[in-house]
């Protein structure tokens, strides 16, 4: 398995060096964004997904503990939701922990050819913690949801609502760091509003 993986992380780093030749900057963020995710899935997500499961489920608890609405088993990645005689217990996977979105955001923004290597730093460092606020905000959501409706409301809590929320938070992000970024480094040309008298003589 990691002789092929380096043999592809090989080829990836080949490919970009000859679109950089080539001079095609859309090839060049799209095949690196693409091959930065799927090689940061396959060497780093086995490692650090429990961890930030774990991480997500205790700060997302402390928020529990405070309202006194649902409790956190952080050592197991679980908070428990109880609603009079009723309780739930959530189990935070690899899909809840967050870490496909910081994946993804990493993978664009380095690709991304606006920003100097510095500013990538601080922006990946920003970002990354945002997505990990934005995951424990949703999961918030989520558990007062059903702590206040009961079981009944999971699904729409887990599948609809707490996905609107952090899809809502994400697109912000995605926003001022790509889009609004994009507007305001964009090279519109030169103005020039009449010549200067001397320019006639």
């Amino acid at each position: 398995m990691i002789p092929a993986i380096i043999f592809a992380a090989l080829a990836w780093i080949y490919i970009l060096h000859l679109t950089d030749r080539s001079k095609l900057p859309f090839f060049k963020f799209l095949i690196g964004s693409v091959g930065f995710f799927i090689l940061m899935m396959i060497t780093l997500q086995p490692i650090i997904t429990l961890p930030l499961a774990k991480a997500v489920a205790a700060a997302a608890g402390l928020i529990g503990n405070i309202t006194g609405s649902f409790y956190s088993y952080y050592q197991y990645s679980l908070i428990f939701i109880r609603h009079g005689s009723e309780s739930i217990s959530l189990y935070v996977d690899y899909e809840c922990s967050g870490v496909i979105e910081i994946f993804a955001f990493l993978s664009l923004l380095w690709f991304f050819p606006l920003y100097s290597w510095i500013e990538k730093t601080v922006i990946s460092l920003i970002g990354v913690l945002y997505i990990f606020v934005a995951n424990i905000i949703r999961l918030t959501v989520i558990c007062l949801a059903i702590y206040w409706a009961g079981n009944d409301i999971f699904f729409f809590a887990h599948a609809i609502l707490g996905r609107i929320v952090f899809y809502v938070l994400s697109i912000i992000l995605f926003f001022y760091v790509f889009t609004r970024a994009q507007i305001i480094k964009q090279k519109v040309g030169n103005f020039t509003y009449g010549q200067h008298a001397s320019d006639h003589i």
